[in-house]
Parts: structure tokens; C-alpha cells; sequence
């Protein structure tokens, strides 16, 4: 049997992009070649600025390539991008669903516009529908979707036509991991009933491992591809998996090894324990010395361990500056150090939305310097439950004191006490990186001598310097974040609120930013999170799971994962939310998703 031609081919790419502002010129994709086999599903995984997106929108026919071929379904899709966008679908991160029309007046206009037949509509809306379990939402407003469902929707519209090649571009950036597992399973249904070909971006390491072949980008240039096990065989033999003394938090022996760069190529929480990649040659001792005699056992190599090793061969994490940290301490902490003082306190809270209860009757405390995270599928309640912690929104009812303020009684001091970083960037582009600090510093009530003091220190805090007269709008995306995080801290706040800071970033990126705040942490400040990456609930002391706005499980990560599957479970957190979420809404004889709502 013939071997079907390649879906995509793509010779010797290159895509530049003129910044009119300074004048530079960014190279987003550089000499890129890789094939795309009929009937596959291929990951396009990196860092933040590998030229993922931009190589997809070229695949679409929405970008022309400067230099180079680049044939889709053996199109030249530079010279006729039409033909190739008949048979084609494309889900790029932001999908365009009219929030005011309803799911199935959503999937009537991508129908529409995408010509299929009412014959074929009858078919294919239901399978769809059925695939992605909206057919009891077929009524509802898009506006009033959870995250989840939206991105569902957001699917089952690419795919009102039967496409030959999907384009998706991270298509579970900010998805719970049950969403995300009824997402993959979409997808995964229709490459074996339609043998169709995919070509998925995607920030999740583990969504990768699915694909028959990966491709690595770094900086808009090819680092390598192969299948899942040849990337992960640059990191073979040198997996370890160290479980640290009873009382030591796995983040401190994570931050212990990610500081010494000579030893270390990654580390990261896992499960109670901290997963570390090894250099191939490395001092015996300095390596115990740094384990402190915690138990190491090796363990199989993942293709985010080879990932891993792949970034590091191009540039090392830089060891976090933690004496900045150390001078940074804030006035309180210093004071009232004691670290069981309570500094939040929530008792019965409520939030109603008209007849609907978005937080039903919650109760938790968090202590000073403590990591806390708030975890739970899209529509839980616990975004409403962190704007009623940072005093964006008003509780109904209940009692509720951050840093010593009653946020019923006194919100706008209170939020005078705390800082906060939103998932998306939400400082001004057009200023610089010191006027943004300036402009926040003096709304934070912050003047003079003061003022350009604690502008320096988080200058030096988070690495900005060299970047002071840069657009913050034109920064990459882990300088934004910093930046972010710098305003946050400026009037040195003592709670930190983080709502998804990391969605849809790299390993890479994620290992930056929890070795900042675990320092912030052991300085003091108390760190309130939200996420859907479930290794990062193994950075908190303490966490929450939430669903249809009732509190399921709180404690630390151990004792969450030994509700959900028993003491001596090995299973990983995201197993055990999995377990959690889905035993309560079994229990409660709704289904996977009947208790699905806002977002």
C-alpha cells in the first residue's frame, strides 16, 4: 500500500516581522523544514517566542513566509491561500464565539459561513454535540459558559465541516484538567473515525507525549523532533525522583537544587517528593550535600525531562539573587513575624448572582507566609471566591478579613494591603518599564526618595534592569510577568494575589516564576494562587478544590491526594482533582458537567 503524501511540508521557512516603534527587526521563524504525515497528530512544543504561532498562521494561509515553501494538502498555500482554507480548519488561542448568541446559534453561523448543507448539519451537529456533552446547553449563551465548555464550543464550531487538517493553537491554554482530558478525547475520536490529520501547539508536555511526532522550536529555529521517546532519551539515565525529611516543604529542596545550575539541569515538585534532572557529569558529594539527605530514587525519563535538557544546552536558568529578596523585607513581616498568625479569615461566605449561587457557604483561613491555592474546574466558583478575596467583588454574606481588614466593612484600605497580578498582562504597553513603576508607585501612594527606592529594589528584584526605557508592551512574555509581579510588590504588599499566572507558559518559565515566590514566601508574604497546572499545587503548603461553589477538600497536597486515592497512593495531584471533582459530582447525580455555569 501507498504511502499517503505528507499534509504539510514546509522547506527552508522564514517569517520577519519590522517593529516600527524601535525599528528592529524580529525573526519569528527562521529556516524551519518539517513535514506533517496524513492521518497524524503532531505537536509543535516551546518557549514563548519559538515561532509556534506565527508557523501555524502561516500553515492557515493567514501569513505569507518571506523566504522558503510551504505546501498544505499539496497547495502552495502562498500562492492560492483560499483553496487551502476550503479544506482546512483552524482554532487559533482567542476563537471567536459570539458570547450573546447561544451554542447552537454559535454553531449555525460557523455552519453558515463555512457552507455545510442542512443535510449535513443535521449529522454533524449532533455528534458534535454529543462528543462534547452540550446538548442540554444547546440553548445557553456562549457568554455564560465556564472556560471549559467555551473551548468546547470553541471545537465543536472548527469542526462543523469535516476539515482535512485541524490547526490548533494551544487549545487548553486556562482548561481544568477535566476539561482538558473531554478536549483531547474529542480530538483523539475524530483522528481515528475521520483519519484526521492534527497539528497542535501546546504548552503541556504531557498533551505532547499523545503525538506521533514533536517538534521542538526555540526562538523561531528548529531544535529538534522525533518522536516522544527520542526526545526524551536526551534525558535518559539522568531522572531522579528525591523525597525530602517529613517536615520539609518539596519546594525548598526544589529551590536548593535549582540554584546550583553546575549539579542540576531541572527540578520540580511531583507528588510529595521533587523530580530532578541531573547533569551527566556531576560531584557525588556536592550533589548529596545538596539532597541533604532526603531518599533518591531514578525514575523513567519523560519528553519534559528531554525538553528540559534540550533548553538548558541553549541557555541555563540564571540563579535567583535571593540576598535582593532578603532586603526587601516587608515592614510587617518584620514586626509581626509570627508565622500562625491568621491573615486571612473566610467563614460561611456566600455570592450570589440573582437566584443563582455562585460561592456557597465556604469557610478556610490562611496563614501568614503561607502559599495557598485555589483550585477547581472552570465554573467551581473559585475565581468569584479570589475577587472576593482581593475586594473586586462583595461578598452576599458571610465574614471575611484580609490582612486585618473586614472587606465587607472596609475594602478600599484593604485592597491598599495586598497586591495583585491578573492572568493577562494588565499594565500600559505604551509606557516604559519605569513608567509603569512610576505610575503605580505614586497610585500606591508612594512618592519621592521612597518611591525611586523601592523602584530600584524591584528592579533588581526581578531582573528588569537593561529593560528601564522598554515599552512594556514589546517585552517577551516572561519579562511582562516579571514587570507584573514588580508593580504587584511595589507598596510591599503583605498578601499576593495571583490569579493563573502561569496558563500558557513553558516548563521553563514556570520553574522562574515559582523559585521567585517560593523566596517571597520564606520572606513572608503570603501568597494567595489559582491555576490549572496541577504540579503547581504541590508548591503550596495548603489548598482548596472547589466545585459548583462548595469547598470539596482542604489541606496540604499530601492530605488532598490521600483523600482522593488513600495514603499511600502514588498518584499525581492532577489524578487526584480528577478523583475529587468527579466522585462529588457522581455523588451528587449531576454528570461530568450539569453543574457547569459561569465562567
Amino acid at each position: 500500500m501507498n504511502r499517503a503524501a505528507p499534509a504539510l511540508i514546509a522547506s527552508a521557512i522564514h517569517k520577519r516581522f519590522l517593529i516600527k516603534e524601535t525599528g528592529k527587526t524580529v525573526h519569528a521563524v527562521t529556516d524551519i523544514s518539517l513535514e506533517v504525515q496524513t492521518g497524524s497528530l503532531t505537536a509543535l512544543v516551546g518557549p514563548d517566542g519559538a515561532g509556534k504561532t506565527t508557523l501555524l498562521r502561516m500553515a492557515a494561509g493567514l501569513m505569507k513566509a518571506d523566504e522558503g515553501t510551504l505546501q498544505v494538502l499539496g497547495i502552495d498555500v502562498t500562492a492560492d491561500p483560499q483553496a487551502v482554507q476550503d479544506r482546512i480548519s483552524y482554532m487559533p488561542q482567542r476563537f471567536g464565539l459570539y458570547d450573546d448568541l447561544s451554542v447552537q446559534e454559535n454553531l449555525d453561523l460557523y455552519a453558515d459561513l463555512h457552507g455545510v448543507t442542512q443535510a449535513m448539519r443535521k449529522e454533524r451537529y449532533a455528534r458534535l454535540l454529543e462528543m462534547t456533552h452540550l446538548a442540554r446547553f444547546t440553548d445557553r449563551p456562549a457568554g455564560k459558559l465556564s472556560g471549559g465548555m467555551k473551548q468546547k464550543l470553541g471545537l465543536a464550531c472548527t469542526l462543523v465541516r469535516s476539515p482535512e487538517l485541524l490547526l490548533l493553537d494551544e487549545p487548553t491554554v486556562g482548561v481544568d484538567p477535566l476539561s482538558r482530558r473531554e478536549l483531547w478525547e474529542i480530538v483523539q475520536q475524530m483522528i481515528d473515525d475521520e483519519r484526521l490529520t492534527v497539528l497542535v501547539s501546546t504548552a503541556y508536555l504531557d498533551e505532547a507525549e499523545r503525538c506521533a511526532r514533536v517538534f521542538v522550536l526555540h526562538e523561531g529555529k528548529m531544535l529538534a523532533e522525533g518522536t516522544p521517546g527520542d526526545i526524551r532519551q536526551r534525558a535518559l539515565n539522568l531522572c531522579y525522583v528525591a523525597t525530602p525529611a517529613a517536615d520539609q516543604p518539596p519546594r525548598v529542596l526544589q529551590a536548593r537544587l535549582l540554584d546550583d545550575a553546575g549539579s542540576i539541569i531541572d527540578a520540580v515538585p511531583q507528588g510529595g517528593a521533587v523530580r530532578f534532572i541531573r547533569r551527566h557529569e556531576v560531584d557525588q558529594q556536592r550533589l548529596d550535600a545538596l539532597l541533604d539527605g532526603a531518599l533518591v530514587a531514578a525514575v523513567e525519563a519523560r519528553l519534559e525531562d528531554g525538553f528540559m535538557v534540550l533548553l538548558r544546552e541553549q541557555h541555563d536558568l540564571e540563579p535567583l539573587d535571593t540576598e535582593v529578596l532578603e532586603t526587601a523585607h516587608h515592614p510587617k513581616v518584620e514586626a509581626e513575624g509570627d508565622t500562625n498568625e491568621v491573615i486571612i479569615e473566610v467563614r460561611n461566605l456566600v455570592r450570589k448572582f440573582g437566584d443563582f449561587t455562585a460561592v456557597d457557604n465556604i469557610s478556610f483561613s490562611v496563614r501568614r507566609g503561607e502559599i495557598f491555592g485555589l483550585l477547581g474546574p472552570n465554573g467551581a466558583g473559585k475565581t468569584t471566591t479570589f475577587r472576593m478575596l482581593c475586594g473586586l467583588l462583595p461578598a452576599s454574606s458571610g465574614f471575611l478579613e484580609v490582612a486585618g481588614f473586614n472587606l465587607r466593612h472596609a475594602r478600599a484600605v484593604a485592597r491598599r494591603n495586598i497586591g495583585y497580578v491578573s492572568q493577562k498582562f494588565a499594565l500600559y504597553g505604551d509606557l516604559s518599564v519605569t513608567e509603569n513603576l512610576e505610575f503605580f508607585g505614586s497610585a500606591y501612594g508612594l512618592y519621592g526618595n521612597r518611591l525611586r527606592e523601592r523602584i530600584g529594589i524591584v528592579m533588581r528584584q526581578f531582573d528588569l534592569k537593561g529593560k528601564e526605557v522598554s515599552p512594556s508592551g514589546q517585552l517577551p512574555g516572561g519579562f511582562k510577568q516579571r514587570l507584573a509581579m514588580a508593580v504587584a510588590l511595589l507598596h510591599e504588599p503583605a498578601v499576593l494575589f495571583l490569579d493563573e499566572p502561569t496558563s500558557g507558559t513553558d516548563p521553563q518559565r514556570r520553574r522562574e516564576f515559582w523559585r521567585r515566590i517560593t523566596a517571597l514566601s520564606e520572606i513572608g508574604t503570603t501568597i494567595i494562587i489559582t491555576t490549572h497546572f496541577m504540579e503547581e499545587a504541590e508548591y503550596c503548603d495548603r489548598i482548596v478544590i472547589q466545585d459548583a461553589g462548595k469547598l470539596l477538600a482542604l489541606g496540604t497536597p499530601g492530605e488532598v491526594r490521600a483523600q482522593a486515592h488513600g495514603k499511600d497512593s502514588p498518584l499525581d495531584m492532577e489524578e487526584a482533582f480528577i478523583s475529587i471533582v468527579g466522585q462529588s459530582r457522581q455523588n451528587n447525580g449531576n454528570g461530568p458537567l450539569a453543574k457547569e455555569t459561569r465562567p
